[in-house]
């Protein structure tokens, strides 16, 4: 019974007429929005409804909103105009509308016969047409209050230009692009040629070498909207490219050659130094005095020194005829810390440059320091404001001036306790440092003594005009002076106008065989670069001399430094400058207006 009521039902059970149906009806009851305007639309629309029959009955109630529907025919009173709970998604709603909008009774077939509409009181179509209308009122009143934008009309997709644009929309291209097969086309149909493209065999397939350059493209074919290239043109570009191809090979074997030969060398210069590394380690330091003069050992100077024992050897090497210990050290650092806070703050540059250039305080030039230790090695980031060396040499060249009052700062200082910072612990760097200073050559550099200096300059025009007498010459064709390039180099020990590397291993030397080195190194660099400085004037070579080329090697230099012969009528360093020395001497007494009296 339950299965043919469901049939004649529309597939439902049909509504109880008692309370079930009533209970139903209840949460509909709660989502009635009514006006008294819409009731007397309502009302109004009632007293000349038009006839309408069952199917259009249903319709109605399909069309009104959830909630406002009526169980068989039975009209629900109007409710008071407001706001409850509203529960649009009820299972009951949607029950209750397919059973009330499906007819009573349905054939088996599905369809319902066409019935004409029984008449109608006016009262009751008046009631329905009221319901209906309260039913549209409240889908609108939810639509036009709650959802105020409309819902654009889909509008068929334009093709557009390609890009975008920041704000608005990108204006559609009146002229599209044409597809290459349709330009070829166009191209055949104009001119009555017909391209046809080579066999795939005639393209080139696994090349073994091909440059790197964009230039290649020569060789390749034309596009398929394009005319396709003569024959001609075609073996012109072969050829082009085959050159391009040779010489493009050439200069890479050339440059993987040059690699390899200095991964070659730089291997064995890393086995050389790992081998003497534990020479020096187990048998010339822990015999340094009675090795130290050997053979053996100034060979294995010359090549340089590995860099895990470089500063114990170079300290064994200046020695500490000072006696400087590292508490002394500690006294000196605490003096220049109170000197440093004894200076304003505010004080200006020009202030401090006044303070430098008097010569009564020369612990004033602890200031300058300051402007002088950013100036050193710039290139490494260590020794600059906030780098890990900064404090360091700060306090080892701020001791210094407080420990030499009568030498002060001079400019050039600062390379040299660099290079022996970053080889040595900070005290012994700094009794490095200041027995290095004392040193006769300079000691009289950094004191600026005139006499001393023009002898030192004096004694390596000797050996300079021995050497390279053609070089010699054109510098004193043009006056110039060894001073103009000489005064830097020995300042900062070279470390200032060579490569870092390349200074250590001049120091390796240096501290061998003493300031003979440093002057035999200006003559060396004179040696490597002869031919170019004697095609430069005055000017030329002075900037030249002042800023050396960046990728001068080690090899190079210490071959030319090897060539230099340091000696002069069977004189050597020492004795032509102990002759300069003595002539100095005997021309200061000749002159003496206490011996003319």
């Amino acid at each position: 019974e339950e299965e043919e009521a469901k049939l004649q039902n529309g597939g439902f059970l049909p509504c109880p007429p008692g309370p079930a149906g009533t209970a139903l009806e209840e949460p509909l009851k709660s989502c009635r929005l009514r006006s008294e305007a819409e009731r007397r639309g309502g009302a109004t629309a009632g007293s000349a409804p038009p006839p309408r029959g069952p199917g259009d009955e249903a319709g109605s109630r399909a069309q009104a909103a959830p909630g406002v529907r009526t169980c068989r025919g039975r009209a629900e009173p109007p409710a008071p105009l407001g706001f409850t709970d509203v529960n649009l998604n009820s299972r009951n709603t949607y029950e209750v509308s397919r059973r009330r909008s499906a007819p009573e009774h349905l054939p088996h077939g599905g369809t319902a016969p066409a019935a004409p509409a029984p008449p109608q009181e006016p009262a009751e179509r008046a009631r329905r047409a009221g319901i209906a209308g309260a039913g549209s009122s409240f889908a609108e009143f939810f639509t036009r209050n709650f959802f105020t934008k409309r819902t654009k009309e889909l509008k068929p997709a334009v093709q557009s230009a390609p890009g975008w644009k920041l704000f608005g929309k990108v204006p559609p291209r009146e002229n599209l692009p044409k597809d290459s097969k349709i330009i070829q086309q166009e191209y055949e149909a104009r001119t009555g040629r017909m391209y046809k493209p080579p066999p795939p065999s005639a393209r080139r397939k696994n090349i073994e070498f091909e440059p790197l350059s964009t230039t290649a493209l020569i060789l390749e074919d034309r596009p398929a909207n394009l005319p396709a290239k003569s024959v001609e043109e075609a073996l012109r570009h072969r050829q082009e490219y085959d050159e391009m191809v040779a010489e493009a090979k050439k200069r890479e074997i050339k440059e993987a050659h040059k690699r390899k030969k200095i991964m070659r060398e730089r291997f064995k210069q890393e086995e050389n130094i790992a081998s003497a590394m534990v020479i020096w380690v187990n048998e010339i330091l822990p015999n340094w005095e009675g090795m130290r003069a050997t053979r053996r050992v100034r060979e294995l100077w010359w090549q340089g020194l590995p860099p895990s024992v470089r500063g114990k050897v170079w300290s064994l090497a200046v020695g500490n005829e000072l006696n400087i210990t590292p508490e002394l050290y500690e006294i000196f650092l605490s003096r220049a810390k109170e000197r440093w806070k004894s200076f304003s703050e505010t004080s200006s540059e020009n202030d401090i440059e006044d303070a430098v250039a008097s010569v009564a305080d020369r612990e004033a030039s602890l200031e300058l320091i300051k402007l002088d230790i950013s100036r050193t090695f710039p290139s490494l980031y260590i020794f600059q404001k906030g780098g890990p060396y900064h404090d360091l040499l700060h306090s080892v060249l701020g001791a210094y001036t407080c420990y030499r009052p009568d030498v002060g700062y001079v400019q050039g200082m600062s390379f040299i306790a660099a290079v022996l910072i970053l080889n040595l612990e900070e005290a012994d760097a700094f009794i490095a440092f200041a027995n290095l200073l004392n040193k006769p050559c300079q000691l009289a550099f950094f004191r600026v003594d005139h006499s001393m200096m023009l002898k030192y300059f004096a004694a390596f025009e000797v050996f300079f005009e021995e050497n390279l007498p053609k070089l010699f010459l054109h510098f004193k064709s043009y006056s110039l002076t060894p001073d103009i390039y000489l005064i830097d180099w020995i300042f900062t020990l070279y470390s200032k106008s060579l490569p870092l590397d390349l200074a250590c291993r001049v120091w390796d030397v240096f501290c061998r065989d003493g300031e003979e080195f440093l002057f035999r190194t200006g003559l060396g660099i004179l040696r490597l670069y002869e031919d170019i400085l004697l095609q430069m004037d005055f000017i030329h070579i002075a900037q030249f001399l002042t800023k050396l080329p960046e990728d001068i090697t080690s090899e190079k230099l210490f071959s030319c430094i090897a060539a230099i012969q340091m000696q002069n009528s069977n004189k050597k360093w020492a004795q032509v400058f102990a002759s300069l020395m003595k002539d100095n001497k005997e021309g200061d007494k000749n002159h003496s207006p206490a011996l003319k009296s």
